[in-house]
């Protein structure tokens, strides 16, 4: 199954396409900016039935010319990829007829490592095809910590937090980020929602995941969006769940459904103030005016 921290690291790449010169630049290769580009199809199936797909493709159209990136989120080594990839490359070059380059992002960096050899394909005696794959690993993207920086790059900001989420420097690249998006004007409300959600997806399942949607609860409070106000309510009946085990308090399984299917902040804040006191979920729950006892 493929996970939304595995969508994060290749969809950075469709919302903001000039962030591969601006990255590549960490692997000592200089890409010109696009002027413009052309997303196109991921879909590399041929009439049999053997389906195949690249994460993202894009046509990068420079003052230089053009070519296509395909950008690769790889989760773990896997012995097959390779040649699956350099089908990628010959399909897509064959089909279009424009350069192609190969980009895989890995937050792991065993796996950027194994991600990173070149591989050779033909006999000993002759080398007909090699695979350079650039990729973008923990160790090639800075962190990158600093409110003002991060204003200035937010989408590389976004790609640093994903690559470094289980580095000692996660939670310091989140606050920088949080302010920066916090300084966005009213009219940006779309664009820092597209960057909330991805930062969300890409932090995957760690402990900074916790702190980014504290500190959407908190710091982005202004944000109206419904996938902010999602950020907000789930972070909420996290932490209403968490102050309930904390004191003792038994939990149903409809009362948790009932938590976590609450998608209004203000109400999970008024259920975490009354679980602050409250000896059972019927005084969380209880309407105003209601003692516990009346709330059956």
């Amino acid at each position: 199954m493929v996970s939304s921290a595995h969508e994060a690291l290749h969809r950075i790449f469709q919302q903001d396409p000039g962030l591969f010169a601006r990255a590549a630049r960490h692997l000592g290769v200089a890409f010109p900016p696009p002027v413009s580009t052309v997303e196109l199809s991921t879909d590399l199936t041929e009439t049999q039935p053997l389906e195949r797909r690249v994460d993202t493709l894009l046509q990068m159209n420079t003052e230089d010319g053009s070519f296509l990136l395909a950008v690769e989120s790889q989760g773990r080594s896997a012995p097959d990829k390779p040649a699956s990839w350099a089908y990628y490359l010959a399909y897509v070059y064959a089909k279009y007829r424009i350069p192609p380059v190969l980009l895989v992002v890995c937050a792991d960096r065993g796996t950027a490592e194994w991600a990173a050899r070149q591989v050779d394909i033909g006999p000993r005696q002759w080398c007909s095809l090699s695979l350079r794959p650039l990729v973008l690993g923990p160790d090639d993207v800075p962190v990158i910590d600093s409110p003002d920086d991060a204003a200035r790059d937010i989408p590389l900001t976004v790609l640093s937090a994903a690559l470094h989420r289980r580095d000692p420097g996660a939670d310091a690249i989140l606050n920088a980020l949080a302010k920066a998006l916090k300084g966005l004007s009213a009219d940006d409300e779309n664009t820092a929602t597209t960057f909330i959600e991805l930062t969300e997806q890409g932090l995957g399942a760690t402990q900074a995941a916790e702190l980014w949607r504290h500190l959407m609860a908190v710091d982005l409070s202004f944000f109206q969006s419904q996938t902010a106000q999602q950020l907000r309510a789930e972070g909420r009946a996290k932490d209403l769940l968490l102050l309930l085990g904390h004191r003792g308090v038994e939990v149903s399984e409809e009362d948790r459904e009932r938590i976590v299917g609450c998608g209004d902040p203000d109400v999970l804040g008024l259920w975490f103030r009354r679980a602050l006191t409250a000896t059972s979920t019927a005084e969380v729950f209880a309407s105003d005016g209601e003692s516990g006892a009346d709330a059956g």
